[in-house]
């Protein structure tokens, strides 16, 4: 090894301070001789804006309060009579400084965003966005506005469109979403908190994400809040690619993580609903549940996969067709099931009537089994929740004490659910909300007790120890479960 005088070495420890190279970590030649890593520059946004903003709509919503039903501070009626009798200021509530509003008032109800689908006026917007909207009024980047009819609205997939009365438009150009990578810049444009044409903009986190029976989200960084809801996620070709729709939040604001609806799935959605004015879906009749590893190795399947019956429906076409609780469908129409959310997405997107061939898996063998696809039943269209809400009955004191406002089943209803009594929930508020329940839900008992109908709910209720845990037995789609209100939280 060669020997170096003392002044060499304090010469090249200079240079090397220099040079950005440590001390006693001399580099050959070879490697100091090779090229640095071309660093890439952040992408530029503004022609993508310039491109598609024009296209990206604010839609505002407005319903009808009648002065029967409106209500201060969130009250009642029956509850403002209380105060008003006993002169007891309304809590929380200014004295009025200008006359009451006429018997039917239209009230700001919410704002989202949308964007244009074709040149005619089809608008694409998230179906949470006009939910329950007596009035949908749209507003392009040009500020015209347009009241919006509902051409359709599907919940499942939280896609809706609306028509307005326009021609010559500037549309989007719809994107192909399998070329969309995971890690690639995307962006969003819409009204979050009403600020409306607010650009953001991050990349794709993630696909193929299940959140939800019939729809495989894409994940992304991109910051989306309250008003992005309908507005379009955009790759960097100026391709709408997703509709942005839900966020993971603890706050009630962006957190980091938001999730956009599959373009390819929406615009599936979307031609159905322009053509008929909502959605039709495959269904077959099965409950079904996840393979863990452990089941799969120990009935020979080897590795986890498919779709495990848990429940055949009676008289469904897999009824008809044999599927056996303890199956494993492992195939449906030649295409795999990985994991069980791929069975209902598959199904669902089949056309009633359809003759279909499915594979299971059953005691070390499988086999196939050809089954006609039955219809979901449709969900009730946007425009008819109007009147829903006027049907609704006031919730007793006890139930308001809860956050519980229950309506009557139907026969069809009983039937349907083949359930002999029980109340629908028409809205879950408070501790009735924070213990899980929701409108559509059905409460089949009350503090172990069995209720058939509104009037023996409410009794059970008003006898129920308000200062303890309520559970309630209630039942959501084909699964019953039990909730625990707890009324002084």
């Amino acid at each position: 090894m060669p020997k170096f005088h003392g002044n060499v070495l304090r010469s090249l420890a200079l240079a090397c301070m220099f040079t950005g190279v440590a001390a006693g970590a001399l580099m050959p030649h070879a490697a100091l001789a090779q090229p640095a890593a071309v660093a890439r520059g952040l992408p530029d946004f503004t022609d993508l804006v310039d491109q598609v903003g024009p296209a990206v709509v604010n839609i505002r919503t407005v319903e009808k309060m009648s002065s029967g039903r409106a209500s201060a501070n969130g009250m009642d009626e029956e509850m403002l009579e209380f105060f008003r009798r006993f002169g007891v200021p309304i809590p929380n509530v200014p004295r009025p400084q200008r006359p009451q509003r006429p018997q039917d008032d239209e009230q700001p109800r919410g704002v989202g965003s949308g964007f244009i689908l074709t040149g005619d006026g089809y608008v694409m917007t998230n179906a949470h966005v006009v939910d329950g909207a007596d009035e949908v009024i749209v507003t392009l980047t040009d500020k015209r506005e347009f009241k919006a009819k509902i051409i359709g609205a599907d919940k499942r997939t939280d896609v809706a469109v609306v028509k307005i009365e326009a021609t010559g438009l500037p549309a989007v150009k719809v994107g192909d979403v399998s070329r969309l990578r995971v890690g690639e810049w995307v962006m969003a444009i819409g009204s979050p908190f009403g600020l409306e044409n607010t650009v953001t903009a991050g990349i794709v986190s993630a696909k193929q994400r299940d959140t939800g029976d019939y729809l495989p989200f894409i994940q992304t960084d991109v910051a989306i809040n309250p008003g992005n809801s309908g507005g379009p996620l955009i790759n960097m070709r100026g391709e709408v690619v997703g509709i942005n729709s839900q966020i993971y939040s603890r706050s009630g604001g962006f957190m980091g993580i938001s999730f956009a609806i599959p373009m390819d799935e929406a615009i599936r959605v979307s031609d159905q609903l322009r053509a008929s004015g909502r959605v039709t879906r495959g269904r077959i009749g099965v409950q079904i549940g996840q393979v863990t590893k452990d089941v799969a190795e120990s009935i020979g399947l080897g590795k986890p996969q498919g779709a495990l019956v848990t429940g055949v429906e009676a008289g469904s076409p897999a009824d008809k067709a044999g599927v056996e609780a303890g199956d494993i469908i492992t195939r449906f129409d030649g295409k795999p099931i990985e994991k069980v959310a791929d069975l209902p997405r598959l199904v669902g997107n089949t056309k009633p009537g359809t003759k279909s061939t499915m594979t299971v898996f059953r005691r070390g063998a499988s086999r196939d089994l050809s089954l006609t696809i039955a219809e979901i039943e449709p969900d009730k269209p946007a425009t008819a929740k109007a009147a829903e809400r006027e049907e609704k009955p006031k919730a007793s004191a006890a139930a308001q004490q809860i956050g519980l406002a229950v309506t009557e089943l139907s026969e069809a209803q009983k039937k349907e659910l083949k359930i002999k009594g029980g109340v629908m929930i028409a809205s879950a508020s408070d501790a009735a909300a924070r213990a899980g329940l929701r409108e559509g839900d059905v409460i089949l008992a009350v503090a172990n007790t069995e209720v058939s109908g509104v009037k023996e709910f409410e009794a059970v209720l008003a006898k129920a120890d308000k200062t303890r845990p309520i559970n309630v037995l209630y039942r959501r789609g084909e699964w019953a479960q039990y909730a625990l209100i707890r009324p002084g939280r």
